[in-house]
């Protein structure tokens, strides 16, 4: 599937929900530094916010990120994106999004996850050809629908359900925005649309090692800077 690698029960103690927080803002921030700070303007910023307050996340939190994004709060700090590709423990291509303020502070503790788990983060390309580029589209719907005819007819390639009972569209990469507003205008409420990665590449594991392999994901996606996790199992 196109979807990024998702930690299943994960708590949500205090400490948890401030690191929650501390993502969907950064998100919020950049969205808000690439398009405005206007949400009805700018998609990205709209979802992101949405995905914002589904978590709780304070409206103070939201508010400043978006300020801050735009440039008008300036603390000295620029978040910037970067993406890390490597192998985890028995050959599991990887690729992670981050979004930091520190980039100095994030290669060395992503470097770091890696050698602990017996994989081995490699240089730019190293394993982006077990993947491909798609485009991903996460929404909801009320009422009752066939979910394959929704994805038909609105161009989607793909389609699966998510743990929280919204679904997941794959398409092309070049038909990201196509496919998001045929969902909305078939009554789909879209909560994220993006650039995504599809395992082309599946790596076969026992029960033992795709928990080994788990745990390293865990890891990884604990990380402050971490945003996305994408894994070809």
């Amino acid at each position: 599937m196109g979807k990024g690698w998702k930690a299943a029960g994960k708590s949500e103690n205090a400490q948890k929900k401030g690191a929650m927080f501390t993502k969907v803002a950064r998100e919020i921030q950049v969205a808000s530094k690439i398009g405005g700070p206007n949400p009805d303007m700018n998609a990205r910023l709209r979802m992101a916010i949405d995905a914002a307050k589904s978590i709780s996340c304070p409206n103070d939190t939201i508010d400043r990120a978006i300020k801050k994004g735009a440039g008008l709060l300036d603390d000295g700090k620029i978040i910037e994106e970067l993406t890390y590709e490597g192998y985890g423990p028995h050959g599991v291509g990887v690729i992670v999004e981050c979004q930091t303020d520190n980039k100095h502070r994030t290669a060395p503790e992503m470097r770091s996850v890696f050698k602990k788990h017996d994989g081995n983060l490699g240089e730019t390309g190293s394993v982006a050809w077990m993947f491909a580029r798609v485009g991903v589209v996460e929404g909801s719907k009320a009422g009752t629908f066939d979910i394959d005819e929704e994805a038909i007819e609105a161009g989607a390639d793909d389609v699966s359900k998510n743990d929280d009972g919204s679904y997941e569209f794959v398409t092309t990469f070049e038909n990201i925005d196509g496919l998001n507003k045929a969902l909305q205008a078939r009554g789909w409420k879209v909560t994220s649309a993006g650039p995504s990665y599809k395992a082309t590449n599946i790596t076969d594991l026992t029960e033992d090692q795709h928990k080994e392999v788990s745990e390293f994901l865990n890891a990884v996606d604990d990380l402050d800077d971490t945003h996305k996790v994408f894994a070809t199992i």
